[in-house]
């Protein structure tokens, strides 16, 4: 077993402190905290033990040593003080002082990242049960087979390891958590897709207006292969909001920049009073959202809806427009997923769409299988934009709906699907039932129309049958049943039978 995997059973085994008491998109947020505590105090402790070798009898160089370290861990707030004070009645409110501790002494990094989840909350039962649960939680991370020091995990040779186990917790939590999953994480085959999708640069801004933990804004980066990049996003949920903060620590995006906060009433990253813009621009938003913001942004002060508001009952094309109005023009890339209906939706939505492609920003539109996301089992589709199209530019579809992995709940994008659908990209030309690239014109004679069936021929004739052919085989079929026959009833008649 590799340490991954390792690390990951024996979390995952700590999860029963809370199966069954409370939904897993709401556990998770106890999980992953404590190991993210987990692996803070493993980290000063290892970082302490060097420096005190190296200055056995210079306490104060120690503590100056220490104090230009990642993370400034006081012993209140350390792992081993909590399992030491497990049996303390008021354990939870330990807890909880530990972690406001962790943001005081680290406000550049932490500040806010734990003030949405409470260790000493009635959620977790009444104060005797809470701190059973509390008391077993603690024993389970106790284990000497999770090592989080970086000298246990360099040793295992796996490249970031606890990035890595961090953002495969929450895919499993995510499972876990059914139609409440989208909320806070988008299938790592997707991600990955989209981050291939985009190509973003080194040295490039990428920015994500609904980030949930982070994941798609981190396969971006890794697609990059580059620390030259910057990461910005913004989540309106609380609890994922602190999600995302810890995953980019793990993943050593120290200096991430995520927002917490609702992006379409109130959009936080700014310069000075207009929208921050971004060399590329990634999102997976809530499908159809009801209540978006259509009263508030009547009069939208950053003019992100040039081409008019999106209906009140489906804020998919505010997302759009935020993300668009998020690009730096001439230059600017925006990759998007969406459910199906964008393509064709009439009305404001019918004219949003066509004022977008009028404007030649849309680059792809590529078809995914159903069933993909956590949350609904409808088709989605990834719809490209490019601010530094020429006019020529043709628009590329793509269909790769038939093309998956099938599982029980839940349908997966396979690597080779992957693969085939960026050679049809990159190729960006004519594939016989599966990819097809329409002029301008063509989209027009189309009303605008983007449903990929429209430009992406994917019939199969059905083979015609001649019944005069199957006729004639019928007869032969009986002729030789016939023949079969008549030799069978000579060798019968040659034999002599005898009976004793």
């Amino acid at each position: 077993m590799s340490k991954t995997q390792d690390i990951f059973a024996v979390v995952w085994n700590a999860c029963n402190t809370f199966r069954g008491l409370i939904d897993p998109s709401q556990y998770k947020d106890y999980i992953l905290t404590m190991l993210f505590v987990k692996y803070l105090s493993d980290l000063k402790k290892e970082k302490l033990a060097h420096w005190q070798s190296q200055y056995p009898d210079n306490p104060d160089k120690v503590a100056r040593r220490m104090g230009r370290e990642r993370f400034h861990v006081p012993q209140a707030a350390t792992f081993d003080y909590l399992y030491a004070h497990r049996n303390e009645d008021n354990i939870g409110q330990l807890i909880d002082e530990a972690l406001a501790l962790l943001e005081k002494e680290n406000k550049g990094k932490l500040e806010g990242v734990f003030r949405n989840i409470s260790f000493n909350n009635n959620n977790l039962g009444s104060t005797k049960d809470r701190n059973a649960r509390l008391k077993n939680l603690l024993a389970d991370f106790n284990n000497e087979r999770l090592d989080l020091r970086p000298s246990v995990l360099a040793e295992a040779g796996e490249a970031d390891i606890m990035g890595d186990v961090y953002e495969y917790l929450i895919s499993k939590f995510a499972g876990d958590a059914g139609k409440k999953a989208g909320e806070f994480y988008t299938p790592a085959q997707v991600a990955t897709l989209l981050a291939k999708l985009v190509q973003a640069k080194a040295g490039e801004r990428i920015y994500d207006p609904t980030c949930g933990s982070g994941s798609l804004l981190l396969k971006v980066a890794k697609e990059i292969g580059s620390k030259n990049l910057s990461l910005f996003g913004q989540e309106v949920n609380g609890s994922t909001y602190a999600l995302a903060r810890m995953n980019m620590f793990l993943h050593s995006k120290d200096n991430a920049n995520i927002q917490w906060g609702d992006v379409l009433r109130n959009p936080l990253h700014k310069d000075k009073d207009e929208l921050k813009q971004f060399d590329v621009v990634v999102a997976n938003p809530p499908f159809s959202l009801q209540k978006w913001g259509h009263k508030e942004l009547q009069e939208d002060v950053y003019n992100r809806f040039p081409y008019g508001l999106p209906p009140k009952s489906k804020g998919d094309y505010a997302f759009i427009s935020h993300m668009i109005a998020s690009a730096l023009p001439q230059k600017g890339r925006v990759g998007v997923v969406v459910p199906h209906g964008v393509l064709f939706r009439g009305s404001s939505e019918g004219k949003i769409r066509k004022q977008l492609i009028e404007q030649n920003y849309l680059k792809a539109v590529v078809g995914l299988p159903a069933n993909l996301f956590f949350g609904t089992g409808i088709p989605a589709a990834i719809l490209l934009f490019d601010l530094g199209r020429t006019a020529e530019d043709k628009v590329l579809f793509i269909d790769a709906s038939r093309e998956y992995e099938a599982g029980k709940n839940q349908n997966t994008l396979r690597d080779t699907d992957i693969e085939k659908i960026m050679a049809a990209y990159e190729a960006f030309d004519f594939q016989d039932k599966y990819a097809y690239a329409a002029t301008l014109d063509e989209i027009r004679e189309n009303d605008y129309n983007l449903n990929i069936p429209r430009y992406v021929d994917t019939f199969e004739e059905e083979a015609l049958i001649n019944l005069q052919t199957v006729d004639t085989d019928l007869q032969a079929i009986d002729q030789d049943i016939a023949q079969t026959e008549n030799t069978l009833t000579k060798l019968i008649a040659q034999l002599d039978f005898h009976y004793e």
